[in-house]
């Protein structure tokens, strides 16, 4: 499935340092994020899971062409903010497309995300002709927007920035790269690991489950 996942922005890595040297009042102890910061980091996150301090830190991504179904498992996630494309407003992008079947695959992946299995894609092109007809006919069948939202597949695809703290992609990444994961979601989560900066990943690398 071809989604994407940009870092948008971040807190820098010295507010966690921060935090955990107001907690201890040892700011004149700082290396300004030397070695000595980089283990006060470690020891008291990742050793002694002291994990508040890691909240004032956070991650700001675009994450676009997911599926419903995916947007719908990532917002079980608490103490993140999610700002979703409104299909209210974006329905109309079918408005100037010609029925969709089977054959049209390419052309249905633009709204859609596929799988492997050509029985559920039939299905899914089909829900999204059911959709694309009711957008076009809305008038003679007398159903608005927010009506025609009930008869959207999970498959459908929709944008949307995300933002979440270290302690909160923590748990997402535990849970969520786990091979028991949706296919969706564990690429999701792997991506957005993917995408951190290169300085964080040792706060999450215990986290992440590589095994196939």
């Amino acid at each position: 499935m071809n989604f994407k996942v940009k870092l948008l922005s971040y807190t820098p890595l010295e507010v966690i340092n921060t935090a955990i040297r107001t907690c201890w009042d040892s700011h004149d102890k700082s290396d300004n994020l030397g070695e000595k910061d980089l283990d006060l980091i470690k020891r008291v996150v990742l050793q002694y899971s002291h994990h508040s301090t890691s909240e004032h830190c956070v991650f700001n991504f675009f994450i676009q062409g997911i599926s419903r179904l995916n947007l719908m498992e990532l917002t079980r996630h608490r103490l993140a903010s999610y700002s979703v494309k409104s299909t209210r407003y974006t329905l109309k992008e079918l408005r100037n497309e010609t029925e969709f079947t089977i054959k049209d695959k390419e052309r249905a992946s633009k709204y859609i995300n596929l799988t492997d299995n050509n029985n559920v894609d039939e299905c899914s092109i089909q829900a999204l002709e059911n959709v694309r007809r009711l957008v076009n006919n809305a008038v003679n069948y007398n159903v608005t927007q927010d009506l025609i939202k009930y008869a959207l597949p999970e498959c459908y695809k929709t944008d949307l920035t995300f933002s979440i703290n270290v302690r909160s992609l923590r748990n997402l990444l535990k849970l969520r790269t786990s091979k028991s994961a949706h296919f969706e979601i564990r690429n999701l989560a792997f991506k957005l690991y993917e995408a951190l900066p290169e300085e964080f990943k040792f706060l999450f690398k215990d986290c992440v489950d590589v095994v196939e």
